[in-house]
């Protein structure tokens, strides 16, 4: 009897070491995402200062160059983009709750939507250059240096953040494989929490944008 009992807290104990070492790994991993989604906020701070200082320097030549944007195009993928934020919710509420068919088809969801946001920027991107107006391109040549450098930053601070979508979308796609195995399941589910935290990040990066050239003219 007491050899038995000797082995049942010998392995009660080991397994209460494994419990604590998972959760160890789990907040390592999410202080992690915290850090590094702390060094992308710099990165797209950085840019906004950039753009705010120039829309100073440039006012009419910013207002001008903003109305050349179309509204309902950055509208419909702000809408999108808090649409996914949403599915992106119910799909880590749903393996929480052990709903893993729920889990994965809102993660589907959200993948789709982020691929929606893809196909409306490249019809936006593709409207200007059917005009000429990209880096480099023949007819914004020919603007003011304000509308150069606006167009400079639309291109690229709008281009990094797609970069990110599409990041994004890889990462969830992983995530939704390894869900489909197993890997990440109702008890494990700080990857799938992770995922959400980036893909979160990526909402916020847009409502900022969205303002900055869209609207503000």
């Amino acid at each position: 009897m007491s050899t038995n009992s000797s082995t049942n807290v010998a392995h009660e104990e080991e397994h209460g070491h494994e419990h604590v070492h998972d959760l160890r790994d789990d907040y390592g991993s999410k202080l992690g995402m915290w850090l590094f989604l702390f060094t992308e906020l710099l990165l797209f701070g950085g840019l906004f200062l950039l753009y705010m200082a120039y829309r100073f320097e440039y006012f009419p030549e910013f207002q001008l160059s903003a109305k050349s944007l179309k509204i309902w195009m950055g509208g419909l993928n702000t809408i999108i983009l808090l649409t996914s934020s949403l599915t992106m919710v119910l799909s880590i509420i749903a393996l929480q709750r052990r709903k893993i068919k729920a889990s994965i088809y809102w993660l589907i969801t959200t993948i789709s939507f982020a691929f929606g946001f893809l196909v409306v920027k490249y019809f936006e991107w593709s409207d200007k250059f059917s005009h000429g107006i990209f880096p480099g391109g023949e007819e914004l040549a020919l603007k003011t240096q304000g509308e150069k450098i606006f167009y400079g930053l639309y291109f690229s601070m709008t281009g990094l953040h797609g970069l990110h979508v599409i990041i994004g979308m890889i990462i969830l796609t992983f995530i939704l494989v390894f869900i489909v195995k197993g890997k990440v399941s109702p008890d494990r589910f700080v990857l799938l929490e992770n995922g959400g935290l980036y893909w979160h990040l990526v909402d916020l990066i847009w409502i900022f944008l969205f303002p900055l050239f869209y609207l503000l003219h």
